[in-house]
């Protein structure tokens, strides 16, 4: 059981577990106070762990608002599927597939934009991004027929693809284990915030100055912003050489030592010490060169790169598909994309007919209820599911196990049920709109922030030397869900009706998100159970079946 309280001497090394807490306050390890820190940082100035906060902030905000647009530009739609419907001559049935078919390209997205990535460096990934999101509002722009619609979604789904796993990356390059959580989580804020706000401000640019604007606001902000990555975005990738492992190797030596012989530890600790030292030392802040200015703003950064071909890192994610971590984390966050991609594609047909009868910029205002709840689940998910961790890590003798985390995921599972009812039932009863906004929208805001951070970052924590693969595979799973409900939702509303199709998912979420429990009770014996095939995996040549 996860609650199991470890002794040091009964330690077992799976992947995954971790010291996190340095208990005795005697363990040579660069620490944050009793917190030892994973990674660890290195003596290279151009290592993100060494920057300073402010600067790990400045670069992290810079991702955080990329995510925030490009999660706008893919999920504005909403409000405007009415006036489409008569401007564009088409359906909502329509308009519903090129909402899938930018979850598809999004999907897609994901598995190209990995291993350019790590190829050419996430700086050149984020610009590339920005470029094309510009490109597909342009073309959406100009939309006179239903096809325009498609182009655009698919043009915005391969730009905004880094979003769903990029920028997982670069949290993990700018943070520390122990502040893993609270870095997805905000990350997540800004992609549901984006997929919330978008609709908001969609609907009241298309009441008061015509749907157009709503792609030419875009294209004005974005461009600009783009402007700043050129100049200000940093390239986070930076090689270890030091494994978690290996870090791992050395605390369990330590703590060994000092438990078979006090006196020897004593007299050896010093030497142990300075043997840091020199080595420190040799390879100190001077045999490092700091990046100029001009070196740090080159579009393409290989001297971080992958040296394995594209083609391995391509089909490497497919290797993960063994680890429960990886399917659990993907199924539950892909769920997510269902229940956004229900109120995103049903708020025109709730919200705009009887008895409510809302315009388009109703319909946007609509979304403040998820939003308020995906800021109130980030908190949840993020700062509060860290403290968690480190919290059960101390009364398990300073060990970190992946587990620990998913004890936070028994509120979303609940809110999540209880939001998909409250989002629709009340309508079906023509109660106020309130009970569906506030409450409805609200509950389900909170869930979706949550317990997909929740999962990501325990997925991550259970197999780090793979979490580049593990998340590419997570996000093409959630992606495909995605799609596959947004063709399926108006079919299945207009066969079945709403209420059958509401009760039908809130079943669903039951089983998905309580699959927690599963991972609660069984996720290190699976981890113990995967072991020697991660180890094989995690090596950097298994798979190379194409050369460079």
């Amino acid at each position: 059981m996860v609650n199991q309280v470890v002794e040091n001497n009964d330690y077992e090394m799976v992947p995954g577990t971790v010291h996190l807490i340095d208990i005795n306050g005697n363990l040579d390890v660069q620490k944050n106070g009793d917190i030892i820190l994973q990674p660890q940082p290195t003596n290279n100035p151009n290592d993100p762990l060494t920057w300073s906060k402010s600067k790990r902030l400045i670069q992290f905000s810079l991702v955080w608002i990329w995510g925030l647009f490009v999660a706008v530009a893919i999920n504005w739609v909403g409000p405007v599927f009415g006036v489409w419907e008569k401007d564009l001559k088409t359906t909502i049935g329509d308009l519903s597939n090129a909402v899938a078919v930018g979850f598809l390209f999004l999907g897609v997205g994901v598995l190209l934009v990995q291993p350019t990535t790590l190829k050419l460096g996430k700086r050149f990934i984020y610009i590339a991004g920005s470029i094309f999101t510009i490109i597909s509002l342009a073309v959406g722009s100009q939309a006179t027929e239903v096809g325009s619609i498609f182009a655009f979604k698919a043009l915005v789904g391969l730009g905004a693809s880094p979003c769903d796993s990029v920028v997982e990356l670069s949290a993990t390059d700018l943070f520390f284990q122990h502040e893993r959580s609270t870095a997805i989580s905000s990350l997540i804020l800004a992609l549901y915030a984006g997929s919330f706000v978008g609709p908001i401000i969609a609907g009241y640019i298309t009441d008061s100055i015509g749907w157009k604007w709503c792609f030419y606001v875009q294209i004005i902000i974005y461009s600009t912003f783009l402007i700043i990555q050129i100049f200000f975005q940093q390239e986070t990738t930076f090689r270890r050489s030091l494994s978690d492992e290996t870090l791992e190797e050395e605390i369990l030596q330590q703590i060994k030592s000092t438990e078979i012989n006090n006196e020897k530890q004593i007299i050896s600790e010093p030497l142990a010490k300075e043997i840091v030292d020199e080595e420190s030392g040799s390879s100190s802040i001077e045999s490092y060169k700091k990046k100029t200015y001009f070196q740090k703003m080159n579009i393409i950064h290989t001297d971080q790169n992958d040296s394995r071909s594209w083609l391995c890192i391509f089909y490497r994610p497919f290797f993960v598909l063994y680890y429960p971590a990886f399917i659990f984390g993907g199924i539950v966050y892909g769920s997510q994309m269902m229940w956004l991609s229900l109120t995103s594609t049903t708020q025109t047909l709730i919200y705009g007919a009887e008895p409510y009868n809302f315009s388009a910029n109703g319909i946007g205002l609509t979304n403040l209820g998820c939003l308020v709840g995906s800021i109130l689940g980030t908190f949840y998910g993020g700062k509060f599911v860290d403290w968690l961790s480190i919290r059960l890590a101390k009364k398990n003798n300073g060990i970190l196990e992946p587990e620990y985390r998913l004890w936070a995921m028994i509120i979303p599972t609940i809110l999540n049920a209880g939001g998909l009812l409250a989002y629709y039932l009340p309508c079906a009863n023509k109660a106020s709109w309130a009970f569906s906004v506030v409450l409805g929208q609200g509950a389900l805001g909170f869930a979706m922030s949550s317990s997909g951070s929740i999962c990501i970052t325990y997925a991550i924590d259970s197999y780090p030397k793979v979490a580049s693969e593990g998340i590419v595979l997570m996000l093409f799973i959630r992606n495909m869900m995605g799609m596959g409900f947004s063709y399926a939702i108006s079919p299945w509303i207009n066969r079945n009706g709403l209420v059958v199709v509401t009760w039908l998912m809130f079943m669903l979420s039951i089983i998905i998100n309580g699959s927690f429990i599963v991972m609660l009770v069984f996720g290190k014996r699976f981890r113990r159970w995967t072991a020697a095939h991660y180890e094989k995996v995690s090596e950097p040549r298994y798979g190379e079946f194409f050369k460079r």
